[in-house]
């Protein structure tokens, strides 16, 4: 298996004007074009958490992607934190509650 195939995780969070401007549904649409799987939510404090597992390329591609975000989006800032892959996620979807 080379490098860009083994499984990376990371969680990404973003801050700024991204909620309420189409900002999920445009990571969920970034990360199936990138073939990633995991998740992206709201959280309580108006900052979005991205949990995405796939190639550490593909990983980067999509953080580089989310400092732009939708039209209507404004980011200040966003972190990308590295995690052990858990291999949980088969897919990429939107999730509406805050929970772990």
């Amino acid at each position: 298996m080379n490098a860009s195939a083994r499984q990376n995780a990371a969680e990404i969070l973003v801050e700024g004007r991204v909620q309420g401007v189409g900002y999920r549904k445009f990571v969920q649409r970034k990360a199936a074009q990138l073939g990633l799987a995991g998740y992206v939510m709201n959280l309580n404090d108006g900052k979005v958490r991205v949990r995405v597992e796939g190639g550490r390329e593909a990983i980067e591609e999509l953080a580089r992607d989310l400092t732009k975000g939708p039209p209507l989006a404004r980011v200040d800032s966003l972190g990308v934190r590295w995690r052990p892959p858990t291999g949980r996620f088969k897919s990429f979807t939107v999730r509406y509650a805050e929970f772990d």
